[in-house]
């Protein structure tokens, strides 16, 4: 294990939780947007709430053999952005027949975007955030301790 994994671990959480808040203020500035995307037949669709999934580094069949082979003991790999994906679940239906894209019905679809849920992952982004600058900040001292005791 370098000196510098635990760096490059907290680095590679840092980016992928501020990709995170990245998503999830788009799903938030776009909670009102009825007209997102538009289908293959001319029809506009809602906005679709989107998400992030995370996996941690290393998971390749090469570090798994080095690991069981105990060539290899880096745990800390850091944390790697998979995928975005758009939620599945449908969209929100609110009656609004002076609305512009209002079916016959009088209901307008809204996208599947809950304010509520997009605040507590926004809080849990951050929080995460801030726990790896406070783990880099103290990697940092011990090693600018070790430098000194170096001198």
């Amino acid at each position: 294990m370098g000196i510098f994994n635990s760096l490059n671990a907290s680095a590679s959480a840092l980016t992928a939780q501020r990709l995170r808040m990245d998503v999830v203020s788009s799903n938030l500035a776009n909670a009102e947007t009825t007209r997102a995307s538009q289908t293959e037949d001319g029809q506009w669709q809602p906005y679709r709430r989107k998400t992030v999934t995370f996996q941690p580094n290393g998971q390749s069949f090469q570090s798994h053999l080095q690991t069981a082979m105990g060539s290899s003991t880096d745990s800390a790999q850091g944390v790697e952005v998979t995928d975005i994906k758009e939620d599945p679940e449908p969209f929100n239906m609110m009656y609004n027949p002076n609305h512009p894209d209002a079916n016959d019905d009088g209901y307008v679809a809204m996208p599947n975007v809950d304010p509520l849920k997009e605040m507590v992952d926004l809080m849990s982004a951050t929080r995460s955030y801030e726990a790896n600058v406070t783990a880099m900040n103290a990697n940092k001292s011990m090693l600018m301790k070790a430098l000194e005791i170096g001198r």
